[in-house]
């Protein structure tokens, strides 16, 4: 078996076969994979105690009809930065910080909330009054077009991701509407925003429900856009990316379009419609800093209307989705996502 980085051939394979199927059980992998399904298992376990591979329930692309989400740029004084990331860091609105190469914003952070009101509250009055912070620029996402829970991996040929089958992902002219969340639905996500995989009935027992009823809430949340799950992994599973997000400005007549071409380009981890004169923001996980330049010309030879305003890259994640993540990105633990 060949081994990339520190990981196999079955396990680039297992983690893709995941981000299709987050919670397939193993027999149900294992023809696809072809290996055991106690096999699976064992790889999945020895990925997620290494921290080098998770899955957890996150925000799905329709979070931000009924909730808030930004995109918040931070800057700082030099001295103060990696001190300041880890301070960002134990806010729980909080959900993604990241250092940023130097000369604009020093941090990036993914911001979620209840609702607006709560959102300036925690930018106004817990984040700009931070030590150390310089300037704060807020972008609400006004679309959220393509997320995490959507990139993958591409180790699957076209065979097994035949065999593996379409994932259920929402549909926006049919998924249904979720109406608020009750305590049962917040008690299955805390679990799942740990643990993606916990089986039906650890998560009814806990919820005090029954098997049936998590698979039937379970089948609506994600039918509806409101959740995804997704399996993320660390760069040394997969050679270290260089995560850069391009701020862009595009008619308001465009927009709805041109996020198909941005979505579809190799490596897409976010599309996004923001507030402010840069309204589209496009984040991208590519192989060194040299395809910065050759992917911002596919861009805009692809969509003449677009105009990239900033290129933001990022130096160094020490959290992702809830996730807390070590020097070299693997996952020491976890702060659940409470905003449901």
């Amino acid at each position: 078996m060949k081994e990339s980085g520190t990981a196999t051939e079955l396990d680039l394979a297992l983690v893709h076969a995941l981000q299709i199927r987050p919670r397939a059980t193993w027999a149900d992998l294992a023809p696809s994979l072809g290996v055991a399904a106690v096999t699976l298992a064992r790889r999945w376990e020895r990925l997620t105690e290494r921290g080098l591979a998770w899955l957890s329930a996150v925000p799905g692309p329709a979070f931000s009809h009924t909730r808030c989400t930004a995109f918040v740029l931070v800057g700082c004084r030099p001295a103060a930065r990696e001190r300041l990331a880890d301070r960002i860091t134990e806010l729980s609105e909080a959900v993604t910080v990241e250092l940023t190469t130097p000369g604009g914003a020093d941090l990036l952070l993914d911001v979620l909330a209840p609702d607006l009101a709560a959102l300036h509250r925690f930018v106004d009055e817990r984040l700009a009054r931070l030590p150390g912070v310089t300037g704060v620029e807020c972008l609400f996402a006004t679309s959220l077009y393509t997320e995490g829970s959507r990139w993958r991996l591409g180790s699957l040929d076209s065979a097994q991701l035949s065999e593996l089958g379409r994932p259920v992902t929402a549909d926006r002219g049919t998924a249904p509407s979720v109406a608020a969340l009750d305590d049962i639905d917040r008690e299955l996500l805390g679990l799942l925003a740990l643990d993606g995989r916990v089986a039906l009935a650890e998560l009814a027992q806990s919820a005090g429900t029954s098997a049936a009823t998590v698979r039937r809430r379970l089948g609506r949340l994600t039918r509806s856009g409101m959740v995804a799950f997704r399996c993320d992994v660390a760069p040394p599973l997969v050679g270290l990316p260089v995560p850069v997000t391009f701020r862009c400005r595009a008619p308001a007549k465009d927009v709805n379009a041109l996020h198909r071409t941005l979505a579809t380009l190799p490596g897409c981890r976010l599309v996004a419609a923001v507030t402010g004169t840069a309204n589209v923001l496009a984040t991208y996980w590519l192989r060194d800093i040299g395809a910065v330049q050759h992917r911002e010309t596919v861009m805009c030879e692809r969509l003449p209307s677009l105009e990239i305003t900033d290129r933001v890259i990022g130096v160094r994640t020490v959290k992702r989705m809830g996730h807390l993540l070590d020097a070299a990105g693997c996952r020491t633990g976890t702060r659940a996502i409470q905003v449901w």
